[in-house]
């Protein structure tokens, strides 16, 4: 590379999307060690030295009800992106989830001849197949978490390259819920994971009949606590609502983000649908997936998606591992039918985790690494 400090823009999306940048930076720094980052940030991409052009809670919205009042204000930041790197010419420009808005900047930006990269692909596999053809005038390179995601791409005629997810290389599925409560400085006692979600959208749709199935599992279950890791400040009064008004007297802790050290101190979890389940496959808990979005939405998608399962491990896993307690059937009622079972029996959880154990394997690559890579032979180097 010419530039003696090379340059990459990362544009980042979702939290998730803030761990995959920085576990990025810290592999192309290993390959580049004089080299420039800057893009919309997160906290850890920040502490990785990555130079914040914006927040990446810009990008974080959920479902066509939350994005359509947004759409002017996404409109602006896009445009004043391609300016701005237009301008400044880094070597490549990496576009990290959040496909609806990355996939249309780095179109504009490779035609205007910059190499651009996706990391973490769309579910083309799942609904709008056509979106494919969309990738291929946008990306140079698209980096596929999952194992199946390349041969879809192969067909297209789209160069990508699957590298696993850092996720794999980061977690440890050996702590046990003893040894995570202790760390917690929480009781020694049977101990359920609440999570209902990072974006403000989810936790107002999954709070309630979250704290009403917590609550019908304490009068089943009198020794049982409760966990909740509040993804930001501003979700904490809509938690604290629905515990005051559903589940109130429960023995419940609220901690400052720490999803990944709740799920540890739980035998048992109850999240909402998305990146936080593959969290907890690969720390080794049990879990049951719950989720509602926006009645249009849910509509929607009925109609276009094309793959029976909603969550990463059943898609994974191949087979339903995990229980999904999806829109309308998100109810108390069923929360709790499926939640009782890895409450009381040893087999049921270890049903779950044995299958999980294999995808483990199969995800931990060393993805920041092979990521790097493969930008790195994009970029002839």
């Amino acid at each position: 590379m010419a530039n003696e400090a090379p340059h990459f823009a990362l544009i980042a999306g979702e939290l998730s999307g803030d761990i995959l940048g920085a576990a990025l930076i810290r592999a192309l720094r290993q390959r580049y060690p004089q080299a420039r980052f800057s893009g919309l940030t997160g906290p850890r991409m920040l502490a990785e030295g990555c130079e914040s052009v914006g927040s990446i809670e810009a990008l974080s919205l959920m479902g066509i009800a939350e994005v359509l009042p947004a759409i002017p204000r996404l409109m602006r930041l896009r445009a004043a992106l391609v300016e701005r790197y237009a301008r400044e010419r880094p070597e490549v420009l990496i576009g990290i989830d959040a496909p609806d808005f990355n996939l249309g900047l780095e179109r504009r930006l490779r035609e205007r001849g910059l190499k651009t990269v996706h990391m973490v692909s769309p579910s083309v596999w799942a609904w709008r197949e056509g979106r494919v053809h969309g990738i291929a005038k946008s990306v140079d390179l698209m980096l596929c978490l999952f194992p199946f995601e390349p041969a879809f791409y192969a067909k297209h005629s789209v160069r990508a390259a699957y590298v696993g997810h850092p996720l794999a290389d980061q977690l440890d599925d050996t702590l046990s819920p003893a040894a995570g409560r202790a760390a917690l400085g929480l009781p020694e006692r049977p101990t359920l994971a609440v999570l209902p979600g990072s974006r403000g959208g989810e936790v107002g749709r999954l709070a309630v009949p979250y704290a009403q199935a917590a609550a019908r599992l304490a009068v089943e279950f009198p020794d049982l606590q409760f966990v909740t890791p509040v993804a930001k400040p501003s979700l904490r009064p809509l938690m604290e609502a629905a515990l005051r008004e559903h589940a109130p007297g429960l023995r419940w802790t609220l901690l400052d983000g720490q999803s990944r050290h709740a799920m540890q101190a739980a035998d048992a979890v109850l999240l909402a649908s998305g990146t936080a389940t593959l969290e907890c496959l690969l720390l080794g808990r049990a879990m049951v997936a719950g989720y509602r979005v926006a009645p249009f939405t849910a509509w929607l998608l009925r109609r276009l998606v094309k793959i029976h399962h909603a969550s990463l491990p059943n898609l994974l896993c191949e087979r339903p591992v995990v229980t999904e307690c999806l829109q309308e059937d998100c109810t108390p009622e069923n929360l709790v039918a499926a939640l009782r079972p890895l409450l009381v029996d040893p087999a049921a959880r270890n049903a779950q985790t044995a299958a999980f154990s294999a995808v483990r394997q199969e995800l931990k690559r060393d993805a920041g690494m092979l990521a790097a890579q493969a930008i790195s032979d994009l970029l002839g180097n």
